[in-house]
């Protein structure tokens, strides 16, 4: 009997060690080193902070810059917008669910469809025509759509989700 309490207490000891080395997992997020620009929470499977996933600038570019030209109801001509996929953005945090609740620093929030910006190569755009967003001209960072490319993104009801000064992005 007592050889069997200590096979027990042995096998409880060991799943409790393995939960906590799976909790530590190399595959979860680097902490940022500098200043945090976008929090990410909800149904996540990849973080860096309880319950969230901190991103400062310099870990955004880490996952990779794409640019495109499009027009848009905040400019005159076509503007080029550069910046990370949004889809890669939602890889890196291992995004589950189907809407993003996400909110700006003035307290605008706005629901987007998952699929919608996994189907499109929608941008957190971190520059326009090759110069920095800043806070005082929708940055630091700015969702956008290349309604150019597609037919079906020109329509201006879709304006409102271009979420500017864009700070946290809630899975859902």
């Amino acid at each position: 009997m007592q050889n069997a309490k200590s096979r027990l207490v042995l096998v409880v000891l060991w799943l409790v060690g393995a939960f906590a080395v799976s909790s530590l997992r190399a595959d979860d997020l680097p902490r940022p080193t500098g200043d945090v620009i976008l929090s990410v929470t909800g149904n996540i499977s990849r973080t860096n902070a309880p319950m969230r996933a901190d991103f400062d600038r310099g870990m955004l570019l880490a996952l990779g810059e794409q640019s495109f030209t499009t027009s848009h109801s905040w400019a005159d001509k076509p503007t080029t917008f550069t910046g990370v996929p949004v889809a890669r953005l939602l890889d890196a945090v291992g995004a589950q669910g189907t809407k993003i609740r996400a909110g700006a620093v003035n307290s605008y929030s706005v629901e987007l469809d998952v699929a919608e910006l996994r189907r499109y190569p929608v941008l957190l755009a971190m520059k326009a025509d090759g110069v920095e967003l800043q806070l005082r001209d929708r940055g630091p960072l700015w969702i956008v759509y290349p309604r150019d490319s597609f037919r079906e993104l020109r329509d201006e009801s879709n304006n409102f989700k271009w979420i500017w000064q864009l700070r946290s992005l809630e899975l859902r």
